[in-house]
């Protein structure tokens, strides 16, 4: 088991180099400057040009930014006076952080839930109501489910508020809106996982041995089933956590979403790749649990060739 998440590991730190490297001189070639604003004068512009360091060769400016991420620093924003990358995302990840848990925690249990349910129940009335909550989730984007849950709950029933982030009942709406796709996703692969397990021979063989249907299910269906819902949730869990910006910017919650999206207006190279660099390492990170959670699970997997 050590050998094999040593390799995941190594091949996890590759990859975010690869990922810092392309960025990098991606964002170098973008059209348009940080510097661009009528406000600033040629001779300031000049010393902002010198004091992050653009004067400079590309070679070295690469190995300045590289020199600095060892260090964890991401630099400081070109937009935000007197703001490090670091103080922004300290500042707003947490807001994007518990907002994902939130609808994790909903789309994981749910999805499941009906997951299990649909396969059990299959050609059933439960079934048909389990698929077609999946097609409905899967099919309409976060940014409908959102509007959609602020008229009926906040706008026509009043039960719930339609915007901000500061109190309990101010989370429910965006984390069910944030959590309607990943549920019906989770649903659907659990249901047709499920289905698929169901026939293969080694549950014959436990209903042959006479196990109760309790164990059969716990710990030979769900189990085996639960493999390809594994799988997606790295990069969902990665994308869910760092914040949905259009779900952010429709329910007012300052996560991250805000920042990413101006930087790309502003030019702000900094925050740039600061945040994708950020965002890149935690979707990295998530694959390297998604890995590992393979091998615990699927004993095949780290002895495998």
């Amino acid at each position: 088991m050590a050998k094999y998440i040593v390799k995941r590991v190594i091949a996890a730190v590759i990859t975010l180099f690869v990922l810092i490297t392309v960025v990098f001189f991606l964002v170098r070639v973008m059209p348009g400057e940080p510097f661009t604003s009528e406000k600033l004068t040629p001779a300031v512009k000049e010393n902002m040009i010198k004091y992050y360091g653009f004067d400079k060769p590309l070679l070295v400016q690469y190995g300045q930014y590289l020199g600095n991420l060892l260090q964890g620093n991401l630099g400081y924003s070109m937009k935000y006076t007197n703001k490090t990358v670091n103080y922004i995302i300290g500042s707003t990840f947490p807001f994007s952080a518990d907002l994902g848990l939130r609808a994790l925690a909903i789309a994981l249990v749910c999805g499941l839930l009906l997951g299990i349910l649909a396969a059990r129940n299959r050609g059933s009335k439960i079934d048909v109501f389990c698929v077609i909550l999946a097609i409905i989730g899967t099919s309409i984007p976060d940014f409908i489910m959102g509007a959609f849950l602020q008229l009926v709950f906040g706008i026509k029933l009043k039960w719930l508020p339609v915007a901000k982030y500061t109190s309990f009942k101010h989370t429910i709406l965006p984390s069910c809106a944030l959590a309607f796709y990943t549920m019906a996703s989770v649903s659907r692969t659990m249901r047709a996982s499920m289905l698929e397990v169901v026939q293969q021979d080694y549950i014959k063989t436990a209903r042959a041995k006479g196990l109760s249907k309790f164990r059969i299910v716990w710990k030979h269906q769900i189990r085996n089933a639960i493999m390809p819902v594994i799988t997606i949730m790295g990069p969902t869990v990665a994308s869910v956590l760092t914040g949905t910006f259009v779900i952010e910017a429709m329910y007012a919650i300052p996560g991250m979403g805000k920042y990413y999206v101006e930087s790309t207006y502003n030019n702000d190279y900094s925050m740039i790749l600061g945040m994708t660099v950020f965002y890149g390492a935690f979707l990295i990170f998530c694959n390297l649990i998604v890995d590992i959670l393979y091998g615990i699970v699927d004993p095949r997997v780290r002895v495998g060739k």
